[in-house]
């Protein structure tokens, strides 16, 4: 089995790969959050900082792009050229409404006639492979077997499922029907994506579909860094590895911001995932979130990693107190 870390805007960056990669290194594929196309001549100053070779050293990475335009996208995809890069992903999964009203994500599935033309101008491009990354439609699971038409026309490197409709957002169950009908319809290798947030998750999953050989996994892996090494080895969290982990991560954005606050927003955002895998968590969960000060954020962590434990095989949203 292959494992990809999903992008996550905000968060899965290069600092967190780069120390998740020191700590665990256990990821095949590393996707970097979205680029947003622009028509300039290079890269916007944050996109570039997180692509540039220098900060993913020995690090597979596969760019994100976001965009509805042909021509903006084969612009962004050659100043990734320029870094290196070989393969690239399309979002055609994000469910933002900012995204969406824009007709971008999971926002483009409802414009079929627009996103073959786009493929075909796309894939035009040369020395360029290109992966995506969809949602099985924007309001309705039917509308995949369309989709699938479409991008069947193209060689994809891969497509990657997440089996959720735009209007799901990240509610109700994958609709692994829709997934078992897309291995047997696509022919591009397929990569499934949703809701793996314990081993119990994944090997219910592989149970099911044998032949799926490699799984992208988001929020999981935010809420446990271990998650990979438990479903691989039975390696299961150790809580100081965690807390050098959550340091160390910590410690690069405060040097990156040259400030505490931007810092301590970046590690709010993790600890939205992070904390669940905690035993009574709650109220420290609480105490990060109402931490604005350096010393008050350390407080409360400081307090969790002393005061509670990790709770073996806990998950993503598991029921603890």
């Amino acid at each position: 089995m292959k494992f990809y870390l999903a992008p996550m805007e905000g968060i899965t960056g290069y600092i967190y790969r780069n120390t998740y990669k020191k700590y665990f290194n256990n990821i095949d594929k590393y996707f970097t959050p979205f680029i947003v196309t622009n028509k300039g001549t290079s890269l916007k100053t944050k996109e570039l900082r997180d692509v540039l070779p220098e900060n993913n050293k020995d690090i597979n990475i596969v760019p994100q792009v976001l965009t509805n335009n042909s021509e903006d996208f084969i612009n962004t995809a050659k100043k990734l050229q320029q870094l290196g890069y070989d393969v690239v992903n399309l979002n055609l999964g994000c469910p933002a409404g900012t995204v969406v009203s824009k007709y971008r994500g999971s926002g483009f599935l409802a414009k079929r006639e627009d996103l073959d033309i786009f493929l075909d101008e796309v894939f035009k491009m040369d020395n360029m492979k290109i992966s995506i990354k969809t949602r099985i439609g924007r309001d309705s699971a039917d509308e995949f077997y369309e989709l699938i038409k479409i991008y069947n026309k193209y060689p994809l490197e891969e497509l990657i499922i997440h089996p959720r409709t735009r209007e799901d957002f990240y509610k109700n169950k994958p609709n692994l029907e829709v997934f078992k009908d897309a291995l047997s319809l696509s022919t591009n290798p397929i990569c499934y994506n949703g809701d793996i947030f314990t081993t119990a998750d994944y090997d219910k999953f592989i149970n099911a579909f044998p032949k799926v050989k490699s799984i992208m996994i988001g929020r999981g892996i935010l809420a446990n860094p271990a998650l990979i090494s438990e479903i691989k080895d039975d390696n299961y969290l150790d809580k100081k590895v965690l807390k050098d982990f959550h340091d160390e991560i910590f410690q690069q954005y405060r040097e990156l911001f040259n400030e505490d606050k931007n810092a301590i927003f970046r590690m709010k955002e993790l600890w939205g995932y992070m904390i669940y895998i905690f035993s009574d968590n709650k109220k420290y969960a609480k105490k990060i979130r109402k931490a604005q000060k350096l010393d008050d954020y350390n407080y409360a962590v400081a307090s969790l990693f002393n005061e509670q434990e990790i709770i073996k095989g806990a998950g993503l949203f598991s029921d603890i107190d």
